[in-house]
């Protein structure tokens, strides 16, 4: 089994490794370089706002979000802040946007060319807001480079899909918040299973499919974690939206889908807030 998870983990690090180098090559203000897509686009489609967009890093949107967990985590100016799965940075900027110069924001990725495009990318935000109040970390989501206790928030986006210890990854997250600290997640969750041919794609593993688990399944591992007030809400159109802008990711595997079938009968998006107990 743990030969299985490092296996998966070095196919997902690699794929998203390929997504930072191209990034950090090609990117242009308003383009995906993982596939030609407007990112831009995408990103006000799950849910950000030109203010939320405005003091980007050129290279931190790279259109694979698959909700906005910014929104639903109302942060705080002060708080602190850990983003799970971080890549170019874009929640960790936003996020820090919205808790100021006395808060934080520790993003945290476990590919090494994520954290070098992410680093790069806090240069031009630190020139455009004139604070330090982000950094990143290399690290596992299952095994956080941070103490007991640290964040006032954690959010993620698009990222627990690919893990192959979900339940480890909410555990800790758990062990990571103060008393009283809150999660805000955005995702990917099934309502019925993919068909293995299109599981089998590399692709879908980029696209944060192949690991999708049911929305059940979900919320069983946030309440065994310890959290409570756990909220759960599902967006069915979010693929729809996706492939209707032509997004790379999505139009590739929809492209292999069985005859007179559609992603949005199988996945969907699914956003998770819940509380650590006082």
């Amino acid at each position: 089994m743990n030969q299985e998870k490092d296996a998966l983990r070095d196919q997902v690090r690699a794929g998203y490794g390929m997504l930072a180098r191209e990034t950090g090559r090609c990117c242009a203000p308003k383009t995906s370089c993982c596939g030609g897509d407007n990112s831009e686009a995408l990103a006000k489609t799950v849910g950000y706002s030109d203010a939320d967009l405005a003091l980007l890093p050129e290279g931190a949107n790279m259109g694979l979000s698959c909700g906005n967990p910014t929104a639903i985590a109302a942060l705080k100016n002060g708080e602190w802040v850990i983003d799970l799965g971080s890549g170019g940075g874009f929640d960790a900027f936003i996020a820090a946007q919205k808790v100021g110069p006395e808060g934080r924001v520790i993003g945290v990725d476990m590919t090494a060319d994520m954290i070098s495009l992410a680093r790069a990318n806090g240069e031009q935000y630190r020139q455009r807001t004139g604070w330090d109040n982000v950094e990143f970390r290399l690290g596992e989501i299952e095994y956080l480079p941070v103490a007991d206790a640290t964040a006032d928030v954690i959010i993620s986006n698009c990222v627990i899909n690919l893990s192959p210890e979900k339940d480890q990854v909410w555990r800790e997250m758990f062990r990571a918040l103060k008393p009283g600290g809150r999660v805000a997640v955005t995702d990917m969750a099934l309502l019925k299973a993919l068909p293995p041919d299109v599981k089998k794609r590399a692709a879908t593993l980029i696209g944060c499919m192949a690991g999708a688990v049911f929305v059940e399944d979900t919320e069983k591992m946030v309440q065994a974690a310890g959290f409570v007030d756990i909220e759960l809400s599902v967006q069915s159109d979010y693929i729809e939206k996706m492939t209707g802008l032509k997004a790379s990711l999505y139009g590739e595997i929809r492209d292999h889908m069985p005859s007179g079938e559609n992603l949005s009968d199988y996945i969907v998006s699914l956003s998770v807030s819940a509380k650590k107990p006082e």
